[in-house]
């Protein structure tokens, strides 16, 4: 199963990643996770992101698209769940370039729909430094003008699947598992 991760800062796609690559047994690919340790291990990819870095700018999509690459031909699980990526819509062009390069197309992608009211006691109440009320709404607005309008585009694509992201945690994590079972392996461990 392949999956990506769509939704605001704040509303839960985090959380609900690892019960999804814990109960379908797939691999978590987390871009910043990846960023950080292409960087520590030294690869050339890592240390064309570290200088790209230390000089104040954002790593390119040719950068991370070349990590997810490298994860994805060395990927030893059946699946993958991305989160963090794709952005912005050329990124997700390019990341269907390179599935379908691969052949590994996307399964599904998870919008989870939580209100900015939500997302923002949410932010709030997890007291770190970069979590205050002007900095959400900052992020807000960047998600809005760049990440929003994937929807329409995995919409149109016909594998996007929204889910309320709002409740217990163990609840949304089932309505999740509900919309994945349309998509999971017949031979996927039971949860």
């Amino acid at each position: 199963m392949r999956i990506v991760l769509l939704g605001a800062p704040g509303s839960g796609k985090g959380t609900q990643s690892e019960a999804i690559v814990k109960k379908y047994q797939i691999r978590h690919l987390s871009t910043g996770d990846m960023l950080r340790a292409e960087v520590a291990a030294g690869t050339p990819l890592g240390r064309q992101a570290r200088e790209i870095m230390e000089a104040g700018q954002l790593v390119s999509d040719a950068i991370v698209l070349g990590m997810i690459e490298q994860r994805l031909l060395d990927n030893d699980t059946e699946g993958f769940l991305l989160d963090g990526f794709p952005r912005t819509l050329v990124q997700a062009k390019a990341l269907d370039a390179l599935l379908t390069k691969l052949e590994q197309p996307l399964d599904v992608v998870l919008f989870f729909d939580v209100d900015y009211e939500e997302i923002m006691q949410r932010l709030l109440a997890r007291h770190r430094s970069d979590d205050n009320a002007e900095t959400i709404r900052k992020r807000l607005q960047v998600y809005e003008h760049e990440t929003a309008p994937l929807r329409q585009y995995y919409e149109s694509k016909d594998n996007l699947r929204t889910v309320k992201g709002v409740g217990q945690i163990d609840e949304i994590s089932e309505r999740i598992f509900r919309i994945l079972e349309d998509f999971a392996p017949e031979t996927a461990p039971a949860g």
